[in-house]
């Protein structure tokens, strides 16, 4: 069997963007059971409520839903359990020395697969105020206004 190439997305949180400010992205590879692994395989993870945190010089990923895997037996895994985060010293320190700061947390962006090897992009963020998010909405429009009234002038509509 040949080895996978690339990288293939398994689940985003897309909402994250949207709830906080994200300031630093780490990758970290994932240790899974083996019916977990094929639940991803099958395209089945939601990344809403997970957030992932540094206990005893390790980093957790909690509140991560892989459903049960359909085919499994008695070996299936539980569909929230801890995951550990596999990540270098240097990076750990980093995160545990910045989350320390009040307002920080760390959040789930993506699950997805790379060259074969589950892995989680998490980010460093900052929880956004509701005005906040407004202010980021009325930018996004105003930049699509902006946009959609350039091509009309390119197009000689104006």
């Amino acid at each position: 069997m040949a080895k996978e190439q690339g990288q293939k997305v398994v689940a985003q949180n897309k909402k994250a963007r949207h709830d906080y400010h994200v300031e630093d992205t780490w990758e970290a590879g994932m240790v899974l059971q083996g019916t977990e692994v094929k639940s991803l395989r099958m395209g089945r993870a939601s990344l809403v409520d997970g957030f992932a945190e540094v206990d005893g010089g390790e980093v957790w990923l909690l509140g991560v839903h892989i459903p049960e895997y359909t085919q499994g037996t008695w070996t299936n895994h539980a569909a929230r359990r801890r995951r550990k985060l596999l990540l270098n010293r240097a990076e750990i320190d980093k995160i545990e020395r910045k989350v320390a700061d009040k307002g920080y947390t760390l959040v789930p962006l993506s699950l997805y697969f790379k060259d074969g090897r589950a892995k989680v992009e998490i980010a460093l963020a900052k929880g956004k105020k509701s005005w906040d998010k407004r202010h980021t909405i009325a930018e996004r429009e105003a930049n699509r206004e902006k946009q959609v009234e350039l091509g009309r002038r390119l197009k000689g509509r104006a």
